[in-house]
């Protein structure tokens, strides 16, 4: 919720309203050039030994994510980082990996990236993080699910569609910071418990002195401390985050009670920012942890209060010129704008898939929570799905914002498909509903009709996936087993999980049955 201003240098000529007319790639493979043995990597690798002599640093710790978007990692001593380790990899168990390899071809590599490097600033012991890609030890090859292979691949995809040459992306994933969590669920129980200080319903505990000052639910954006609680908090982790080579832009309290929070970052390309995007969350987890405190990307863990969204701002550029500008548009965007903006629209129900992949999404994704279910673009309007911020009239800050995905998405299949789907959308001009600028929340009767909602459960999406999917595998960005594996994964292991267990509520609504 946040003011992210998106922006780049000042243009030199005045910005497309149409996409160019090359001819797109089609189904053509994206060939992705990644040698690890180029010059420039070698000076890259170089620089890297060099920074672990001057830091002093002592271990080195190498990630990678899996299929759902969780980081996974192990470490070596600082000492056996060399030039060899950059081009040969780094073995590991694919087969012990969500998502990735069966147990009879579990072997893998890791190589590290090393423009990706950092020192790690929330642990004890001098540690450089570093980002690492996956492939086949026999053909060398990189693994088609690697999801960050599968975000370089649509970054080259739009280069070669001949619409644009860049796409620039700033997400803004709001969390919750907690004092203590707990939950379980077995055969004969199942419950969780939060609690916060800064909780509303603290209001009349009695356990030690009650110093008051609590934001009611839903009036946390933007009370000064100490109804804020959590300032201090959020501007270590913020710290932190620039430390690491995160550039923030903002932190602030979000909406919700009991320390609802966002901290945003510089808007950057593709791949740099779902990098970044795991970063984030890595760091707001661990300064949180250090400091007694647990926080959570979890879209709804509150009943009753807003859930945590990430907020998608995305726009495409040619050298220096804002596709997406066009001063005589609504809301001063261009055609192309409005056909990526369409192709979002039309893909909205199998995107979710992917931007809200969990069974707690659609908690979220309900009315009357500032959820945008709402299928309509709108410039300003919180309500709409696609909301085109309206902040500055300059070319350069001009983007749209899609209001839709959570921060339990995988953020490099995330903005993939949000991009093949824009993309679809430029190619086929695809028209979007008609612009609403009310709130469409309280739009009722003949005013509300035709409007659509977004599917409102994660089966529905994943019906939706399976069968809308070919915009995603133009260009070989996502391949048939990447969009396979994900909706078994979901279907074998997140919808049961959740349907064959009572559900607390359940007992108050029906045990006098």
């Amino acid at each position: 919720m946040a003011t992210t201003t998106m922006s780049k240098p000042a243009m030199s000529k005045p910005a497309m309203s149409k996409p160019a007319t090359s001819k797109p790639a089609g189904n053509k493979p994206a060939k992705v050039t990644r040698s690890i043995g180029s010059n420039t990597r070698a000076d890259a690798v170089k620089s890297v030994l060099s920074l672990i002599k001057e830091k002093g640093v002592q271990v080195v710790d190498v990630k990678f994510t899996d299929l759902p978007g969780q980081w996974q990692h192990f470490s070596l001593p600082a000492a056996t980082l060399d030039e060899d380790v950059f081009r040969e990899g780094l073995g590991f168990d694919g087969s012990s990996i969500r998502g990735f390899q069966a147990i009879n071809e579990s072997d893998m590599l890791l190589i590290p990236d090393p423009s990706t490097v950092f020192v790690d600033p929330v642990l004890g012991v001098r540690t450089l993080s570093v980002i690492c890609d996956i492939y086949d030890p026999i053909t060398r090859e990189p693994y088609s699910r690697d999801p960050r292979f599968i975000a370089f691949k649509a970054e080259e995809y739009l280069k070669m569609s001949g619409i644009a040459t860049t796409s620039y992306w700033g997400p803004e994933a709001e969390f919750f910071i907690f004092n203590s969590v707990r939950f379980d669920q077995n055969a004969h129980e199942g419950y969780y418990h939060i609690d916060s200080d800064e909780g509303i319903w603290n209001s009349g505990s009695n356990g030690t002195p009650n110093m008051g000052h609590r934001p009611r639910h839903k009036e946390g954006y933007f009370p000064v401390p100490p109804v804020d609680r959590l300032q201090d908090v959020r501007s270590r982790i913020m710290l932190a985050l620039i430390e690491a080579g995160v550039p923030v832009e903002v932190q602030h309290h979000e909406v919700g009670t009991a320390g609802q929070a966002e901290i945003d970052f510089r808007f950057g390309t593709l791949v740099q920012t779902a990098d970044r995007q795991l970063t984030y969350k890595y760091i707001v987890k661990n300064v949180c942890h250090n400091l007694g405190y647990t926080a959570t990307f979890m879209p709804k863990p509150l009943f009753g209060d807003n859930g945590s969204g990430m907020h998608v701002h995305q726009s495409l550029w040619t050298g220096d010129t804002n596709l997406f500008f066009d001063e005589k548009g609504y809301a001063l965007i261009s055609d192309t704008a409005r056909w990526y903006i369409g192709g979002l629209i039309a893909h909205a129900p199998a995107l979710l898939a992917l931007c809200a992949p969990t069974t707690n999404s659609y908690r979220r994704l309900v009315p009357g929570f500032e959820a945008p279910i709402n299928l309509i673009y709108s410039q300003r309007n919180r309500s709409a799905i696609c909301r085109i911020p309206m902040y500055s009239s300059s070319p350069k800050s001009k983007r749209i914002e899609f209001r839709a995905p959570d921060p339990s998405c995988n953020p490099y299949l995330a903005f993939s498909a949000l991009l093949m789907a824009g993309l679809d959308g430029i190619r086929k001009k695809i028209e979007p509903p008609a612009p609403i600028d009310e709130d469409l929340y309280e739009l009722e009767g003949p005013a509300r009709l035709g409007i659509k909602n977004t599917p409102g459960s994660l089966g529905e999406v994943l019906n939706a996936l399976e069968k809308d999917n070919a915009f995603l595998l133009e260009g070989n960005v996502f391949t048939p087993d990447v969009i396979e594996t994900w909706l078994e994964m979901k279907r074998t292991k997140d919808l049961p999980a959740i349907n064959l267990r009572p559900h607390p509520y359940e007992f108050f609504l029906y045990y006098d049955t």
